[in-house]
């Protein structure tokens, strides 16, 4: 090793470089907002990203089942989102940034259930 002081911060910038890639949101158009009515079909209460399967009655009766990515389940905790908030069946209107390319997919911005109560996933993220 002729410098180890370089050869850390190369280190460091590649796993930083690496880090941020997969954090990546560009393939979600954070300038546009979709929002769909439908039933829970699966909360997939998981790390290192969460994701709630909607299935969501198109007007020919055929069904479209959307994803909505969130932070994993420590995030969700601390905004007050429990895995048990979705069961299967929970009927529901979420609004979220839809994926660039048209598929059925979206970040989760704002939820609210038949029962009027909102959840924003949002609400658990901290920076420090």
């Amino acid at each position: 090793m002729k410098n180890p002081i370089r050869s850390a911060l190369a280190l460091l910038t590649l796993v930083t470089s690496l880090a941020l890639a997969h954090h990546s949101a560009v393939m979600f158009d954070d300038e546009s907002e979709v929002t769909v009515t439908g039933v829970v079909k699966e909360f997939q209460y998981t790390n290192p990203h969460s994701w709630l399967l909607v299935d969501v009655t198109n007007d020919d009766g055929s069904v479209t089942t959307w994803g909505f990515e969130a932070e994993g389940p420590s995030t969700l905790m601390r905004a007050g989102i429990r895995k048990s908030d979705f069961a299967p069946g929970t009927e529901l209107t979420i609004t979220g940034h839809p994926m660039r390319d048209g598929r059925p997919a979206a970040t989760w911005m704002h939820a609210t259930r038949a029962d009027g109560k909102e959840y924003n996933p949002a609400a658990g993220f901290r920076i420090n």
